[in-house]
């Protein structure tokens, strides 16, 4: 890959990144009715670059980047492509986001990865939309904060999901011939490593993930609470691991790896309280070193830089107009949320189908979707309604649905979309009517 031509696009993102990161835009409060959608767009856009952009989706991108560089085709077509054993493509795609603790913006690099590598549309959409629907983190605080029995209906009804959805994608697109082109044109090659090797060496980077995004406990005490407060050493330490898997398996240069770890480490230490200033260091460095590396390594490198540069615009378009709509958390866009409130009320179709469609537009990050949901709740919003938004909401978002036309085309996405509206809104209905 020649820099002299990716110079351009790295500084306009890193420059447009700098300035949401840093610049305070959500101290803008404006009494101009006109003008307040425009700071809640740059708001929200401020709040996803300091949030999520540097723990979440970057990781993510170079999980999405391994994946395409380390891991055959002909091991993603045996185990999710159209020929697949269907039981066991969505079992794994349905249940993935167990171990995923990520929004709807952060899975589309992993989606676009496998289903790139030829994975069928049916399995790779039970894994879209699974990843950010039924992460632990979220299922666990959903329980804790709205009721067990939430709880337990989120977890099933994304599971279900997740199934129903590949099935009928699967169904309706059974006569698409474009994975089968990519599994005709497939070479079984003799792997560069042992599978074992590729597993944890995956397991590792999901593990950064995981636990760099941690999120705070409701309380002061219990398992979480102690993960939480470690969680930064906990990543370290498989940071620490992945380095020593890319000098052991990749054969990358020992002394470029020391380069990277030694400043990282020294920041963690003598700033212990900023410790995204030391993940933000190994970012930097893990780039330098596979952008500057030969062979496969390098071969990550550049397939992580072509996600970035595919999906990034689009979220951040995406994020600036549900911010402009929707608002924040609190803070009103062009809709206001009263009217949500009261649209969402009682569990009638309507009610359902509304919680649905705002769900399914507005963006949420990780986690953020059940305080939202407890202040409406508070503010009147049905239980049924309530569900049919966590089943509809963390799986889609209006940047996560952009991104997705881009990967699978915009026939495919626009039945995605409707088949997650249409199941939340049946859901809630069925749950209201039982529980409300």
């Amino acid at each position: 890959m020649s820099w002299k031509q990716e110079w351009k696009p790295l500084g306009v993102f890193a420059g447009i990144f700098l300035v949401f990161f840093f610049y305070p835009f959500e101290s803008l409060t404006p009494e101009n009715a006109f003008v307040r959608p425009i700071t809640e767009a740059l708001a929200l856009a401020g709040e996803y670059a300091r949030e999520h952009v540097i723990t979440c989706l970057i990781p993510a991108f170079f999980i999405a980047g391994a994946i395409s560089v380390f891991l055959s085709s002909e091991s993603v077509i045996r185990y999710l492509g159209p020929k697949a054993n269907k039981v066991l493509a969505y079992t794994v795609a349905s249940v993935s986001g167990t171990v995923l603790a990520v929004c709807s913006c952060t899975i589309l690099p992993l989606f676009a990865g496998i289903y790139r590598m030829g994975a069928g549309i049916g399995p790779a959409t039970a894994f879209l939309y699974s990843g950010p629907a039924i992460n632990v983190l979220a299922i666990i605080l959903t329980a804790r904060i709205l009721g067990i029995e939430m709880g337990i209906a989120r977890a099933v009804g994304a599971i279900v999901f997740g199934i129903v959805i590949g099935l009928l994608m699967h169904v309706f697109f059974v006569k698409d011939k474009d994975l089968e082109v990519v599994a005709m044109q497939t070479v079984d090659d003799q792997p560069s490593r042992p599978l074992w090797q590729n597993a944890l060496y995956f397991a590792v980077m999901i593990a950064i993930l995981i636990f760099a995004n941690w999120a705070p406990p409701a309380g002061e005490s219990g398992a979480w609470s102690m993960v939480y407060a470690s969680k930064w050493i906990i990543t370290g330490l498989f940071s620490l691991v992945l380095g020593v898997m890319l000098v052991s398996w990749f054969s990358l240069r020992w002394w470029k790896v020391a380069i990277v770890a030694v400043p990282t480490i020294l920041l963690a230490i003598l700033l212990p309280d900023y410790p995204l200033i030391s993940f933000s260091a190994a970012v930097i460095g893990i780039s330098w070193i596979t952008s500057t590396d030969r062979d496969e390594t390098a071969e990550w490198f550049e397939a992580t830089w072509g996600f970035a540069k595919q999906i990034l615009p689009l979220l951040f378009y995406g994020v600036l107009i549900a911010g402009a709509l929707l608002g924040r958390p609190e803070h009103e866009g062009l809709i206001p949320s009263t009217w949500i409130s009261a649209l969402v009320g009682g569990n009638s179709i309507l009610a359902n189908l509304f919680a649905s469609v705002v769900g399914a537009f507005m963006y949420f990050a990780t986690l953020t979707e059940v305080p939202i949901l407890q202040g409406l709740i508070g503010n009147g919003m049905g239980k049924g309604p309530a569900l049919a938004l966590l089943l509809a909401g963390p799986a889609l978002s209006l940047p996560n649905m952009l991104v997705i036309r881009s990967v699978i085309g915009t026939k495919k996405t626009v039945v995605y979309i409707v088949l997650v509206v249409v199941m939340a809104t049946i859901s809630g209905v069925f749950y209201g009517a039982f529980f409300g």
